[in-house]
């Protein structure tokens, strides 16, 4: 079993006091130590699913991994998964800082996004990112400009929108694909004939797409690849040039509970690695670089999160809620999409005595629901609630909502816990406030 198809880190047991264990560390003592709220994240896992990206697309002579960094950017996780052999996929200022401050050679990294700002394009150019995977026809001419300024000649990539929608279980073939990201493919050609004849300071390396995220399907991957190939080889036929790299961007699906059923890792290299080989062959093409961006399935199964439980209210005739000290400002996902997760009470593991509560969040908000209708074991305040496969899309969207401190977040690894994201404090928070003198 691959292990974006864990619900739980690959470390975790049950020790001799009945707590559950991750990376060797009681989370009990995490919580105790540390805090609550609490992101852990376990490096065995991490690095685990990391060596299996890398296994899995071997068979390919030409392929890099890029870690889609929007998922969970931190220094320490981009030290670890540059030193696995990871680039970047990047999409803002920021993550170009963090990753190139944890010291990633910042050839290996793309700058992706609809609407990059002048500033972020000159930090790029200026970091000495290896691609800039370009969206429209502004980027291309202010990105163009900003190259010459600098006597820079910039690899760019153009994303392109494959026609190709996915969600989840299901996907829909179009002929133009109603989405804010990526050229119609009706554009690619006044695009290529912008940069062939004007645009100088731009080197067209090949094509970028994505599909979609947590993605179920294996054949959305398959038509995907075979779109950007028919692609280059039109271009090839038309323009005399052909396009020698591919970015198939990520979405691998994660199982959140036991409703999820995602494809392993190998899985969706074996769908990929034969649609080239296949198009490649009926095309009369050379099997081009890869670059795959992996993002949740890279990270989301290696975190948990630990609340401590505070009050609850049952009501009359319906539901018994919990509440946590932490919610939708530390993971928005479940008030957004109204995502599922797993958890357990981290200190009764050997106790049977399961109630069926709803967990909610502290925030202000009637939406603040981290998990409704889960059966726990006699969750009493003061217990600690270890929420399972929130590596990904935690700590990337959490927010100050209500002026509430961001939680931190650890690293475990052979019974050692060191902390990667400090507590935030509250002279953090108010850092960037101003009062006008007259006032």
């Amino acid at each position: 079993m691959s292990i974006n198809q864990n619900i739980k880190p690959i470390t975790l047991k049950t020790n001799e006091k009945g707590n559950l264990e991750i990376g060797g560390c009681d989370t009990l003592e995490l919580a105790d130590k540390y805090g609550t709220p609490l992101y852990v994240v376990d490096e065995a896992t991490l690095r685990g699913i990391a060596r299996e990206y890398k296994k899995a697309f071997s068979k390919l002579e030409n392929v890099n991994m890029m870690f889609a960094s929007k998922a969970l950017m931190t220094s320490a996780v981009a030290k670890i998964l540059s030193d696995e052999g990871f680039g970047f996929d990047v999409v803002s200022g920021g993550e170009i800082y963090t990753v190139k401050n944890a010291g990633v050679d910042m050839k290996n990294t793309t700058f992706n996004g609809n609407n990059k700002t002048v500033d972020e394009l000159n930090m790029a150019l200026d970091a000495g990112v290896g691609h800039i995977s370009v969206d429209n026809f502004l980027e291309l001419a202010l990105l163009n400009e900003i190259a010459k300024s600098k006597n820079i000649v910039q690899k760019i990539l153009l994303r392109i929108t494959p026609g190709i929608e996915c969600h989840t279980h299901e996907y829909i073939q179009t002929g133009h694909l109603d989405s804010k990201f990526g050229f119609d493919l009706t554009q690619l050609d006044e695009a290529l004939e912008l940069i062939l004849e004007e645009y100088k300071n731009l080197e067209l390396t090949g094509l970028h797409a994505h599909i979609g995220s947590q993605i179920f399907e294996t054949q959305v991957y398959y038509d995907e690849i075979g779109v950007i190939l028919k692609e280059i080889k039109r271009i090839k036929d038309k323009f005399g040039i052909e396009l020698r790299e591919i970015n198939a961007g990520g979405g691998l699906g994660v199982t959140y509970t036991d409703e999820d059923c995602p494809p392993s890792v190998e899985t969706i290299a074996n769908t990929i690695i034969d649609s080239i080989e296949k198009h490649c062959t009926e095309l009369g093409l050379q099997k081009p670089v890869l670059y795959i961006e992996p993002g949740r399935s890279i990270v989301a199964t290696a975190g948990v999160s630990l609340y401590t439980v505070g009050s609850y209210k049952q009501v009359p005739n319906g539901r018994k809620y919990i509440a946590v000290d932490g919610g939708m400002a530390d993971n928005p996902r479940p008030s957004m999409y109204g995502a599922k997760y797993y958890a357990q009470i981290a200190n009764k593991k050997d106790e049977e005595n399961f109630e069926k509560v709803t967990v909610a969040g502290r925030f202000c908000e009637s939406g603040d629901i981290l998990i409704k209708d889960i059966e726990l074991n006699s969750p009493q305040a003061g217990d600690v609630l270890c929420v399972y496969n929130t590596g990904a899309y935690g700590y990337s969207m959490s927010s100050n909502y209500n002026c509430v401190l961001k939680p931190a977040m650890v690293l475990v690894n052979s019974s050692q816990s060191d902390i990667i994201v400090k507590r935030q404090t509250y002279a953090q928070l108010i850092q960037n406030d101003v009062i006008p003198d007259r006032i």
